[in-house]
């Protein structure tokens, strides 16, 4: 980050560049304005958990509240019913906040997208305040399904970032980290098809679909050994059979599959694939491969707004570390294929609870979660001023944009 992009008061491309300093004077003032509607967003979503694609009251509430703010819903938006489009400012530095709000099934908000959604509403509003003085457009989507089919492909998919300089949002967890990665990740749901026969009278008339899905399965576990190295092969059998004394005509799968890149992922799913078709082969039935939304592609952080997202927690007391290393799997990897991005782990006291647990989702409404949205909404807000204060930053993804 360039002394000059910090402090410059020049005038370029019709911005007035302020300091930094007195930028994120205005952005925590605007912070603390919409402290108490940014902490209702949080505590309701938390308190009314819906499942991917069906967050319609969760889509309702920050609609509501971004209308507040002088947000304007754009003439064109997303084909998911639980995604949406929404704009401030007319800067050509075009800077998207990516709103999660999807819960788990039975836990709830177990892994924090109450938490993620209001800092990112948060950073919206603070970039708001700012948006004529640093020539920027605050865009907003809400990406729904994370948990599941991954909207934010779809959003890609539709050219929703299409004009997107930067893109970021963070992810509640139980410390704060910045710069690490994450898996590929691709879900198959597996049938395959035989033909019942009674399992002692006449079990040669059957072709038993249970064997086909042991065939690939034992398959899978043989070939994990020669799979990528870190690479993550989950199944389960959800259909195996109705009754013992019958060939089982159905049987069902679910496979998930993980790598440490997308590359490595489709030689995953090339090499699973064939173990399924040995199955089918087999025992003479038919297979039926279907994908469970859409591949994630594995997360890159930008340098510069992993740094500059850094120095703006440390400056208001919290103790960021950087970790390269992947964790999970999230659709906000493909976007930053695509975009210049940030998805940092904002941390709150979870006392020691795990991700995607009951345990976790208890401490998703509490001081230290309200806190963390809070902090977090700074925290991305002035590394977005920061990269537009920074004319060689700013060049760079100016350029890419216009490309």
């Amino acid at each position: 980050m360039t002394a000059t992009g910090l402090n410059s008061m020049s005038r370029g491309a019709g911005v007035v560049r302020e300091s930094q300093g007195d930028v994120e004077a205005t952005l925590k003032a605007a912070t603390e304005r919409w402290k108490p509607d940014l902490l209702d967003l949080s505590h309701a979503i938390h308190a009314d958990p819906e499942l991917g694609g069906q967050e319609f009251r969760a889509v309702k509430r920050v609609r509501r509240l971004l209308r507040t703010a002088g947000f304007r819903f754009d003439n064109r938006q997303p084909l998911q019913a639980t995604a949406f489009s929404a704009s401030y400012g007319s800067g050509e530095l075009v800077v998207a906040l990516c709103v999660e709000y999807d819960a788990l099934p039975d836990i709830g908000h177990a892994c924090g997208h109450n938490v993620n959604a209001a800092s990112a509403v948060g950073a919206a509003l603070a970039l708001a305040a700012v948006a004529d003085e640093l020539g920027i457009t605050v865009k907003v989507l809400g990406t729904p399904a994370e948990e599941t089919t991954g909207g934010k492909v779809n959003l890609i998919e539709e050219g929703f970032f299409e004009d997107v300089s930067l893109a970021m949002m963070v992810h509640a967890g139980g410390g704060d980290v910045v710069g690490g990665s994450s898996l590929a990740m691709s879900m198959w749901d597996v049938l395959f098809e035989g033909r019942p026969a009674h399992a002692a009278a006449a079990p040669m008339e059957g072709v038993n679909a249970l064997d086909a899905l042991v065939v690939a399965q034992t398959a899978i576990a043989l070939a994990r050994q020669q799979l990528p190295t870190a690479s993550i092969v989950s199944l389960i059998v959800t259909e195996g059979g109705s009754a013992v004394n019958v060939i089982p005509e159905r049987a069902r799968a679910s496979v998930e599959m993980r790598a440490p890149s997308i590359e490595k992922l489709r030689i995953i799913q090339d090499k699973v694939r064939r173990c399924l078709e040995a199955g089918a082969h087999a025992s003479g039935c038919t297979l039926q491969v279907t994908p469970t939304g859409n591949d994630y592609a594995e997360l890159r952080q930008d340098p510069f707004l992993s740094h500059a997202y850094r120095a703006a927690m440390t400056a208001i007391g919290r103790d960021v570390s950087f970790n390269a290393e992947p964790v999970a799997s999230t659709d906000m990897g493909n976007v930053s294929q695509l975009v210049p991005s940030i998805h940092p782990i904002v941390g709150y006291d979870v006392r020691g609870a795990a991700h995607h647990t009951a345990e976790f989702a208890a401490f998703g409404a509490s001081a230290s979660a309200d806190k963390a949205v809070l902090d977090a909404a700074f925290g991305l807000a002035a590394a977005a001023s920061a990269t537009a204060l920074d004319p060689e930053e700013r060049s760079r993804l100016l350029t890419r944009t216009s490309a």
